[in-house]
């Protein structure tokens, strides 16, 4: 079975290898047709601390790091957001 993998933005890096990513998902409500937004927090592991806030990341789903944190950021997407920022 493939993991799922998610985009959001990164709210808290306050935590030692540890991230919050808010997740924002839309669809269309089936009474009022109309679209709504529902957002949900996702801890994930940073292993290396290089997600800041306000950053766009990917995360994937993974064995327990522990009680909350079932995510792990995608490596390639860190990398290139440090790249972007040096440049």
């Amino acid at each position: 079975m493939p993991k799922r993998i998610l985009q959001g933005t990164v709210v808290s890096d306050k935590g030692e290898k540890t991230i919050v990513v808010k997740v924002e998902r839309r669809f269309t409500h089936p009474v009022m047709k109309k679209t709504v937004r529902r957002s949900k927090n996702y801890h994930a592991h940073d292993e290396a601390n290089v997600a800041k806030v306000g950053q766009t990341v990917f995360i994937e789903e993974c064995r327990p790091f522990s009680k909350t944190k079932t995510w792990k950021l995608v490596e390639g997407d860190a990398a290139q957001a440090e790249a972007g920022e040096a440049a």
